[in-house]
This record gives C-alpha cells, sequence and structure tokens, in this order.
C-alpha cells in the first residue's frame, strides 16, 4: 500500500512562505485527487486544498488565494505552496487523497514565528 510522508514544516514568519512536500513510497498517478489537510490544536483535521489528475485545483476558503497545490506525478510528490502565513496557518499538514485513502504519514508540522 502506498505510504505518504510530508515534509517542508517548520516555523514561517507572519506573511512568510513555505513549500511543504509529500512524497509518495508508490504512484499517485491513478488517484485522481490528492488533497491537503490540516489540524489545528484541539481542533478537527479539515481539508485545505486539493488537486485532480488535470491539474484542476480547489481550496478552502481559509487559504485560497494565499495556498497553491501541485502534483508532480513522475515524482509521485504534491506540494503545498504556502504564502502570506496568518496565524491560522499554524497546524500539522497532512496529504492523502481526496478523499482520504490512504494511511495517514505522520505530517508536517507548521508554527508561526512571532
Amino acid at each position: 500500500q502506498v505510504q505518504l510522508v510530508e515534509s517542508g514544516g517548520g516555523l514561517v514568519q507572519a506573511g512568510g512562505s513555505l513549500t511543504l512536500s509529500c512524497a509518495a513510497s508508490g504512484s499517485i498517478a491513478s488517484i485522481r485527487a490528492m488533497g491537503w489537510y490540516r489540524q489545528a490544536p484541539g481542533k478537527q483535521r479539515t481539508t485545505i486544498a486539493a488537486i485532480n489528475t488535470n491539474d484542476t485545483t480547489s481550496y478552502a476558503d481559509s487559504v485560497k488565494g494565499r495556498f497553491t497545490v501541485s502534483r508532480d506525478n513522475a515524482k509521485n510528490t504534491v506540494y503545498l505552496q504556502m504564502n502570506s502565513r496568518k496565524p491560522q496557518d499554524t497546524a500539522v499538514y497532512y496529504c492523502n487523497g481526496g478523499p482520504p485513502r490512504l494511511p495517514w504519514g505522520q505530517g508536517t508540522q507548521v508554527t508561526g514565528s512571532s
């Protein structure tokens, strides 16, 4: 079964940028949609972005215009470009199918710095 490994998280200043990566151990080309999710402390995991095999994207209102999702099927990797970091972006970020269909990875922590 495909395993997912998220990376790229860390401290980011207010208004700053960060790029997250999600590497899959197998092919994602046949997975119609891949998504990014996040879970803030004490809150449920929510969907924030998704991308289809035809590169059609969708975003939650909370990140629309600031985040960009992309995928590289040749590298079995999905990316999330985060710009204009806001305090509410502090969370653990995960990727998975859209809807989720694979075992969850460990996620990558994104924390805002003052």
